[in-house]
């Protein structure tokens, strides 16, 4: 609560375009747009097209479409620019190159030759997430060992992590507390094929756009820590951070770009933008009746106490 008291509010949307937005999309957006609107704030879009080959322009265009049908209009960013260019993260690798020399200058990285494959049949699972705990494998390689691996395989960065408690308030769940070293292990922050992963890109981009609140899906707690520590070790001032609960299709099946039935594509000819708002708003306990609503309506109201905690199954026949 300091950081909203000290600075003006900026929230943001941040898509991965990699398909039409689905509704759990869309209510991450929602309760992003509605909670910084509420407190007065401003809103960035930013566009996480990393991996460029599975995110082409054209879907990063249809989410602009879609985010304006329903009303959730961003105050800078997208293709429409601003002071804070380029917010295409396909087009910042040269930020993240100063990034990525401060932690290497730092002695913090070093070269990982290890198989996704390997990793899972070597490691125990991270928590519940399925991801696994890296135990520091090639940390200790030889030069001439890095070198000699380097002639078959290019390999990813990783950064070292401590052995120490990294805890924050979610502004939503409440206190979260982790060891990454215990917990996570060294991450890697650049992939073999020269990419950057999400963890580094993400917190340098909300870092230098000002960004002072980070709402997004409860998947992405875990990431919390690690982008913190990352955060520290840069010397950049972090968000807070609200996650909120995952939406789920009816069944409890978890919700993809995969699943057209949930996307806009297939909503959009059926249901108008109000009514979509208000079913979602219902659905997350912002109204008492699936009614159609646009999002401005929704601002005075707004209270993240009325979203609940855990997940969420859409009812069945709702779309």
């Amino acid at each position: 609560m300091t950081q909203e008291k000290q600075r003006p509010v900026v929230g943001r949307f941040a898509p991965s375009p990699s398909g039409r937005l689905h509704l759990g999309n869309l209510g991450c957006s929602l309760l992003a747009w509605l909670s910084a609107k509420s407190k007065g704030g401003r809103i960035i879009l930013r566009i996480e097209d990393l991996d460029a080959t599975r995110c082409p322009r054209s879907f990063a265009d249809q989410i602009q479409q879609d985010l304006e049908y329903l009303g959730l209009y961003w105050d800078e960013g997208g293709s429409a620019g601003g002071p804070a260019e380029p917010y295409y993260q396909s087009e910042c690798a040269s930020i993240y190159d100063e990034a990525y020399a401060k932690l290497e200058a730092k002695g913090l990285l070093y070269p990982c030759f290890c198989s996704r494959a390997a990793l899972h049949a070597a490691s125990a699972p991270h928590r519940s997430d399925g991801d696994v705990i890296y135990p520091g494998t090639c940390r200790s390689l030889t030069p001439e060992e890095q070198a000699q691996r380097r002639k078959t395989k290019a390999p990813a960065t990783r950064v070292i992590v401590p052995d120490t408690q990294i805890s924050f308030v979610d502004g939503h769940l409440g206190p979260y507390t982790e060891n990454l070293a215990k917990e996570c292990g060294d991450f890697v922050v650049r992939r073999g094929d020269g990419v950057y992963a999400y963890q580094l890109a993400v917190t340098v981009d909300d870092a230098r756009m000002g960004v002072t609140e980070v709402v997004r899906g409860a998947d992405l707690l875990t990431s919390t820590p690690r982008q913190l520590y990352l955060y520290q070790t840069l010397g950049l001032q972090a968000p807070s951070f609200y996650h909120c609960p995952l939406l789920l299709a009816p069944g409890n099946r978890r919700l993809s770009k995969r699943d057209g039935d949930d996307s806009l594509e297939n909503l959009r000819p059926k249901y108008t933008a109000a009514q979509i708002i208000g079913k979602l708003a219902w659905v997350y306990g912002l109204q008492e009746t699936p009614d159609p609503v646009m999002p401005e309506d929704l601002i005075a109201s707004f209270d993240w106490a009325k979203v609940p905690k855990q997940d969420v199954a859409l009812p069945e026949g709702l779309f």
